[in-house]
């Protein structure tokens, strides 16, 4: 029997399935019928199957039941064999492929943002814009992506797809917690550097590190104390040589340690008179002399540092720039200078006076020492940042006191004048007056004593309060702004978790290779019925069930 014979004449009437119910249409929906369906729509399978059109798909393998008296016979008992049989089966129409046009809710503590797939697909390296990356968040139930973070922060975050790559931290969230937040949402080390950048912070520079593989240790052992702990040993014990240098420097110049000699004041050389001997301090020290020994120790260590680093270092012209190494410097050169002396004494050379002025100003520069623990303390590292990025209001600072100290050490002198037990004998004398007076220390030393310089000190004081006052803040903001930096620093290595809203969505992943859409999606009608069979406790299954039960959505856009 030809199956065209089954055929339904056409109408304009939608042809109806007994099991589908009426208004439904067969074939292509032009209400035609099977006579105009395409051919593999009209073909009947040997099992007794019935593919009906292409808007049947979801049923395509759904029975079709016939009577006895509608099937023909045949030898096998089934329908007749046909050329149209023998076509393969009909499969269900893929799911329409995701377009740019589709829709994203994005669910931030509560807070719901919805913007377009297109938007996010600028930057496919972000937690955002990687459909597997973001999938972890999604939550099948409310058909969004869920998100507990920081929800005055994601209004930047999603002005950063929107426009195209500019980041602007609102105004009410704090910078280390927008900081967290870029990370978070993984926009890259480019856009947190810009974003620094654009806040003021100065970037840090790259400390490069020498090629070869032992300079490389060996700089690393002595230049960066945080490398490992044989470079914090080391750190340790330079900081104990300086230590010791500057006690030692110290402790020298106590009476109870002091040398002294006797010089004959008389051309005679066999006069004993104790008149005729006069008593001097010994300023160069001897071989013999343990302060002398112990700092030669300190040296040497110095010396051996020093060496060692410049060996190492990667650029020696980088070398010389460092403001540290040129303390390094500066603290080693006044004992080579004092040994010269030393030298010097021992051979009574003639010019011993020229030798000893110079030994006391290089005894001096030993006190630099002090600034050799800066290499070994961030906080005298921000102070000096401090000082050098605040050298304008310092400037400014001095100019003030400056223009202070010239006005009314002036007005004091003439106010003064008249006064017979006056002590401002002159306005040069009157200087260290006012600057006393302006810095508010007061020593008490100079004072005046009349109506009118009274007055003048008074104003003086309070001149002096507002001029110091005024450049203080500006200072103090520097250090607050170097001393987060540092700490920011010290923060960047931190890794920031993510509580997922499924938490067994990334095992499930894994185990089993399911891959999920990442686009809009809605739940089909059959969805809420499968939805009270969900468990929080099985979240896999949860993302299972749902991945099945979902098609895309198209937006008019």
């Amino acid at each position: 029997m030809d199956v065209r014979a089954l055929q339904a004449p056409a109408t304009d009437e939608p042809t109806e399935h007994p099991l589908v119910g009426t208004g439904t249409r067969l074939g292509d929906g032009s209400g035609t019928g099977l006579k105009d369906a395409p051919p593999h729509s009209r073909n009947n399978s040997g099992g007794g199957q019935n593919n009906i059109g292409n808007s049947l798909n979801a049923h395509s393998h759904t029975k079709l039941a016939a009577t006895d008296d509608d099937r023909p016979s045949s030898s096998d008992g089934g329908f007749e064999q046909t050329p149209d049989s023998e076509l393969p089966p009909i499969r269900p129409n893929p799911a329409p492929a995701p377009t740019a046009s589709e829709r994203v809710i994005i669910n931030v503590s509560g807070l719901r943002f919805e913007t377009q797939l297109k938007t996010l697909n600028q930057f496919p390296d972000t937690l955002l814009g990687d459909p597997r990356r973001r999938m972890r968040y999604f939550d099948p139930l409310r058909n969004e992506y869920f998100f507990d973070r920081n929800r005055p922060s994601f209004d930047a975050i999603l002005y950063f797809y929107q426009s195209g790559g500019r980041l602007r931290r609102p105004v009410n969230v704090p910078i280390d917690i927008f900081t967290e937040e870029i990370r978070f949402y993984e926009l890259g080390e480019e856009v947190i550097d810009k974003y620094r950048e654009d806040e003021g912070f100065i970037k840090e520079k790259e400390m490069p590190l020498p090629k070869n593989e032992v300079l490389k240790k060996i700089w690393l052992l002595f230049e960066y104390p945080e490398s490992s702990k044989p470079a914090r040993g080391i750190a340790l014990l330079s900081v104990s040589v300086i230590l010791l240098s500057i006690v030692t420097f110290c402790l020298e110049t106590m009476p109870q340690f002091k040398h002294y000699r006797y010089v004959n004041m008389t051309n005679s050389t066999n006069s004993t008179d104790l008149k005729d001997l006069k008593k001097e301090e010994v300023e160069v020290p001897g071989f013999g002399d343990p302060f002398f020994v112990v700092e030669t120790l300190c040296i040497i260590w110095f010396t051996f540092e020093l060496t060692i680093r410049f060996i190492s270092s990667p650029s020696k012209l980088a070398f010389f720039k460092n403001i540290m190494n040129i303390i390094d410097i500066v603290a080693i050169v006044p004992y080579f200078v004092t040994l010269g002396t030393v030298l010097a004494d021992s051979s009574k050379s003639k010019n011993q006076a020229t030798s000893l002025a110079i030994l006391r100003v290089i005894r001096l520069v030993r006190v630099f020492r002090i600034f050799k623990l800066s290499r070994h303390s961030k906080g005298l590292q921000i102070l000096g940042q401090t000082l050098k990025a605040s050298m304008r209001e310092l400037g400014l600072l001095i100019f003030f006191l400056f223009i202070g100290v010239i006005l009314f050490a002036s007005a004091v002198f003439f106010a003064e004048a008249d006064a017979n037990k006056t002590q401002f004998k002159s306005i040069p004398d009157a200087f260290w007056w006012a600057v006393v007076t302006m810095t508010t220390v007061g020593y008490g030393d100079m004072y005046p004593v009349t109506v009118g310089g009274k007055i003048v000190g008074s104003l003086c004081a309070i001149a002096g309060v507002l001029t110091i006052a005024l450049p203080v803040p500006v200072i103090v903001s520097n250090f607050n702004y170097f001393y987060h930096r540092e700490t920011a620093a010290d923060d960047d290595g931190v890794d920031y978790k993510h509580v997922d809203s499924c938490a067994y969505s990334a095992d499930f992943e894994k185990e089993e290779g399911t891959e999920l859409s990442a686009n809009f999606i809605e739940m089909e009608d059959a969805m809420p019925d499968e939805r009270t069979k969900l468990r929080r406790s099985d979240a896999a299954n949860c993302i299972g069930t749902a991945s099945s039960k979902m098609s895309s959505v198209e937006t008019d856009v």
